[in-house]
Order: C-alpha cells, then structure tokens, then sequence
C-alpha cells in the first residue's frame, strides 16, 4: 500500500497533520496504537479540565452567597464527575473520527513500526510512504527514587479515574500538572501537600504570578514544602510516607495518596524510530528547522517529540506548518508567543518573556502591573478575589511578554499573543477598541 503522506502518532499534532494534508488531496495514512486524540484528548488536557470545571463550580456553589445567592447545601458526586469526564472524551474522540474519515485518512490501529523513511510495518502489514511525519508524544517521567517500586503510587492517569476521594494526598511535582490536580482535589476537600524541587511552582512561568498564586492556595489548606528534594518513599497500613530534604533539615509527609507529577519525556522507543538516524539535540529531542523537517529530508517531527514546546496547541501549529512545507505553501513555525495556561481557580496564563528570562538574558525591559480589580468586568464577576495583569516592554515599547493571574485568564492571553506575534509596541496596542466591560480591557488599562 503506497501513500503520500505517513503518520506516527494519533495525537493533537498527528490528527491536525492528517486532516490538512487529506483536505490538500493528499494520500494519507496514519498509525495510532491507543485512542485517537493522544494523551491530550484522553488522559490529559480534557479530562482534566473537564473534572477542574466540576470542581470550579462546586466552588462556586460554596461561596455563592458572595454573589448574594443562597444554595442551602452544595455537595457533589465524584462518581458521576468521572463518568461525565469520560463521556466528553468520547464525544470529542468520535468527533476527530469523523473528521479524518470525511477526508479520506486511513486509520490503522496497532503499534507502527519505522523500517525506513519511506516503509512503516504494523501487524503483518507493510506501508509505502513518500513523505513521513512524526508525532508520538510525550510519557510520565517517574524518577528513580529510592522506594518508588514498591509503592502503589497515581500518575496522573490514575488521578483521573480515581472513584474515591483520599483524605490526604501528596504531590510531588509543583508544575502545572501537578497544580491543576492540586487545585481539584483542594477543592473537593482533600488535604493536599505539594513538594516541589524548585524554589517557586509553575517553573518557568512568571515568578511574581506563580507566587501570588502559591499565596492564594496556602490561605485555601494546601501546604507546600519548595526547595525539597524527595530522597525516599515507603508504604505502610498507615499510608504512604513521603521522605525529603531541604534547607531546613530532613522531614517526612504521611498521606493516603501519592501523585508523581515530576513532568514528562518524549517518547523515543518501541516504533523504530532508530532506523531513521535522525540529528538530536543536547536534551535528546529530535533537531528539526523552521519547517519541522527533521536532518533526513521528508521527514518531519511535530509535537513533544521534538522537545521546543510541549504544549498540544504547539503541535497543532506545527503540524500545520509541516503539511504546508510538504505542499508546497509557504509558511514557517514561530515560538515567539506559545500561550502557557494553568487551569487552576483562578487561571494563569503567559505568553512570551518573563522576567526572569530577559534578566538571565541580559535584555533591558519596563513592566506595568495592575491588578484584575481594575476592570469592571472582572470586580463584578469575582467577589473578593485578587488579580495581577503584568505586561512586559522592550525600552522602545515592543510587547515582549504577558502574564495573568485571575479567571478567566485562559480566555484573554491570546489577545497578548497577538500583540506579540505581530511586534506591536505598546502605542499600536492601545489604539485597539476593546468592548467594555470585558476582562480582557486589562491589558488596555495596564498600558
């Protein structure tokens, strides 16, 4: 069987790769050994805002009399949470589905494995490719600590179809991942520790932001122990002790759950990809130019797989840029302004530099801050909750970055993005109209 066009990986990258290149005529087929939307659509990014919304308007429910409405008794049914969450992956699953059927992509189901640039095998079937793209994703890393085999630990996996709630849980693993669950299980009432390596959560997201929200979620019970290195973890009748090490000394934290939320690597074994003597980079990603071709011509590498942006809307974007290469249509791939997003309550989101990064880079830059209580629209759908919108200039008042603490912080960045993708200075952005009351007007108001 001889096509175009030959994709590894079901994921955000290789279903955005199949629809363009079977909407420009192309041949395609593509190989995805699980369910089709990847860990984003089925482990990751939907189930688990799916479940964050259930527990946002729980929240709501609790403290809806700040917005002078009464709700005798708020409780919910985490049963019914995860069943909900499983029936919006689905929904969204068949609807990938369809779309690739419409425009003629093949799907196999089955590991792939990579013979050559242009011969993929699966089953006993072997496939003929003129072009190869791809995008196998990304796995849970798990450090080698001392214990951690012999403990019945969560990933974030487990977190998602957990039908109990633990009464304590610890965390280890401040980034977003962890965050987000953080947040959910706070929510629903779970006592929760989060230990974190770093000295700030979030990581490379902007400091004053991450900070402010650290603040916020130690006033709502969640104890964060940053700074902490995790040197051991056991299992007893009594629960699951987490052991570490910090400034302070030695410590340890009981809980009855584990999640391991330390990040995650590209996956780089079991389909061949070997066989292809792709260049790597010092982190062991695959190389690849502005076009997301890899060092051997015709093969393109999106998504996690390539290590610049491990983010599922990055790889949309890529694989876009990589069937347009393929075709012909001119057009390259941007990292200039990637939105980041913490779909925490409140939401964080940045796009572009932050401080930290343009002080390390020896770049000279002005901030303006202010906070959410400066937009209408903010103060009157956010009872008592503080906001901070800082943007970030060069000295002749290019937009260079963006940060947002407060909801719906998700929704707004990309007007940010916008600006910074397009080199507006600070005097252009204003001159936009922007509708009032909107959150959104706080980028206008901060400049």
């Amino acid at each position: 069987m001889n096509y175009q066009i030959a994709i590894i990986g079901g994921g955000p990258a290789g279903y955005t790769a199949a629809e363009a290149a079977g909407k420009a005529g192309l041949s395609v087929v593509l190989f995805e050994k699980n369910n089709l939307g990847g860990v984003c659509l089925n482990e990751g990014c939907i189930p688990t805002k799916t479940l964050l919304y259930s527990a946002k308007v729980y929240d709501y429910a609790k403290h809806a009399s700040k917005y002078a409405v009464t709700v005798p008794e708020a409780s919910f049914d985490l049963g019914k949470i995860i069943a909900r969450k499983s029936k919006v992956v689905r929904k969204l699953v068949l609807g990938i589905k369809a779309k690739l059927t419409a425009h003629q992509v093949n799907i196999v189901t089955g590991e792939a494995e990579i013979m050559d640039k242009n011969h993929v095998r699966c089953g006993d079937e072997v496939y003929e490719c003129e072009k190869m793209i791809v995008c196998t994703g990304s796995e849970t890393f798990v450090p080698p600590i001392t214990g951690i085999g012999e403990v019945n630990y969560w990933t974030h996996r487990d977190a998602l179809d957990s039908k109990e709630l633990p009464a304590s849980l610890t965390i280890v693993g401040g980034g977003v991942i962890g965050m987000e669950f953080a947040s959910f299980f706070n929510s629903l009432g779970v006592k929760v520790t989060v230990i974190e390596m770093m000295d700030k959560i979030l990581g490379p997201m902007d400091g004053d932001i991450s900070s402010m929200l650290c603040a916020e979620y130690a006033k709502r019970g969640i104890a964060f122990l940053l700074s902490t290195k995790v040197v051991a973890i056991s299992q007893s009748e009594e629960g699951i002790t987490v052991s570490y090490e910090n400034e302070q000394g030695a410590g340890s934290v009981l809980s009855e759950k584990l999640l391991m939320s330390v990040g995650r690597r590209p996956v780089t074994k079991g389909f061949g990809l070997e066989n292809l003597g792709l260049a790597t980079t010092e982190r062991r990603c695959i190389k690849v130019d502005e076009h997301l071709q890899s060092s051997v011509e015709g093969v393109y590498v999106c998504g996690d797989l390539n290590g610049v942006s491990l983010l599922a809307h990055t790889a949309v974007r890529e694989a876009e840029v990589a069937v347009n290469h393929i075709v012909g249509k001119k057009d390259s791939m941007s990292y200039r302004a990637i939105p980041g997003v913490v779909y925490t309550n409140p939401e964080v989101a940045g796009v572009g530099q932050t401080e930290e990064a343009l002080q390390s880079a020896g770049i000279a830059y002005r901030v303006e801050k202010l906070p959410m209580a400066y937009s209408g629209r903010f103060v009157a759908e956010n009872e008592g909750v503080n906001g901070l919108c800082k943007v970030i200039m060069a000295e002749d008042g290019t937009i260079l970055g963006a940060h947002v603490l407060g909801n719906p912080a998700s929704e707004i960045i990309t007007i940010a993005a916008m600006a910074i993708e397009t080199g507006m200075k600070a005097e252009e952005w204003k001159k936009i109209v922007f509708p009032h009351p909107t959150v959104g007007e706080i980028f206008r108001e901060a400049l």
